[in-house]
């Protein structure tokens, strides 16, 4: 459990990292553990690469994250179209 992660949450504050080699920037809402076992979480993305070309929503396996870095940048709210209690996981660390 990353206790900067679940800060960031609480703060709202944007969280960078690299994933998959390639620079995210992302409000995060969600953070716990997939279904699958694998920590996880569930973020807007607002900037950096994207392999389908669109910012929105991503879950995105931490295993495959580095690199991560808490902004001092902070978002307005939750995003009105964010579902509460991720059905993807299996346990919820934090959530907005």
């Amino acid at each position: 459990m990353n206790q900067e992660i679940i800060e960031a949450i609480e703060n709202k504050n944007l969280i960078e990292f690299n994933y998959d080699g390639e620079s995210r920037t992302v409000e995060p809402h969600c953070y716990g553990v997939s279904t699958k076992g694998n920590e996880v979480l569930r973020a807007y993305q607002v900037d950096g690469y994207s392999s389908s070309g669109n910012m929105g929503w991503k879950m995105y396996d931490l295993g495959k994250a580095d690199n991560i870095n808490v902004l001092e940048d902070t978002f307005d709210k939750s995003r009105s179209d964010y579902k509460k209690g991720d059905k993807t996981m299996e346990e919820i660390y934090s959530e907005l």
